[in-house]
């Protein structure tokens, strides 16, 4: 299969099947993807990935929750550690492998952030999903405070939001003092034996080639969405 299209595709919307398959890796949210539509991707040698959140809910009220949201998503963060949310999370990878998924992406890696005393319980649930997955893909976004360990546990890691974000007023570079930091960890990425992606955010082509070059110049592939992922 020959394209011109990015390595892997984030897709976060539903259908688009003729679309996808034209990307050697896709990244779905399994509740839109039925074992069929799974089988017609991989018949046309698509890797599919199904999405994880580790650390937010965005379920309904459950004993694991935390009182505090996500300000930008809405989703509820939730005590990583307790053991309703490490079985409910590993049974949705379990599922999502059951019903064609290739491998899995793991979101919402950033607790050093918010709350740092969850990062040991964190890495604990990502050795879970890789036991449950065996051999399956397992895909990474962030979770720099769980280096180098975590580069033991997956296979790739996407640096998302590396040179370019979203903001109120649109789409545009981070500052130096931003990019100089996330070089830093791009750096230390590099020294890791695993896959590297760069997933930026921009809406215009000065600020998409930007991103594309940068990422370039610390070894990653870059992928260049909008927002909401609904670009293919």
């Amino acid at each position: 299969m020959t394209t011109d299209r990015a390595p892997i595709c984030f897709y976060y919307g539903n259908g688009k099947l003729l679309d996808l398959a034209e990307y050697p890796r896709v990244v779905l949210q399994p509740a839109f993807y039925n074992a069929e539509e799974l089988a017609f991707l991989k018949g046309r040698g698509v890797q599919c990935l199904g999405y994880l959140s580790l650390s937010e809910d965005t379920g309904p009220p459950a004993d694991w929750q935390r009182a505090e949201r996500n300000p930008d998503w809405g989703g509820t963060f939730v005590h990583v550690s307790h053991p309703g949310w490490v079985s409910y999370v590993v049974g949705q990878a379990r599922d999502a492998l059951a019903a064609g998924f290739d491998g899995l992406f793991l979101d919402t890696l950033n607790v050093e952030l918010t709350f740092p005393e969850d990062v040991p319980h964190l890495l604990t649930l990502v050795a879970a999903i890789r036991a449950e997955a065996g051999p399956a893909y397992v895909l990474a976004n962030r979770g720099f405070g769980m280096l180098p360990r975590l580069a033991e546990l997956v296979d790739g890691v996407v640096f998302e939001s590396f040179s370019a974000r979203w903001t109120e007023d649109g789409y545009a570079p981070w500052p130096p003092d931003v990019l100089e930091f996330h070089a830093q960890i791009a750096e230390q990425l590099l020294r890791l034996e695993v896959d590297l992606y760069a997933l930026d955010y921009a809406d215009d082509p000065g600020l998409t080639d930007f991103a594309m070059r940068r990422a370039r110049q610390f070894g990653m592939q870059c992928i260049v969405s909008d927002r909401a992922l609904s670009r293919v």
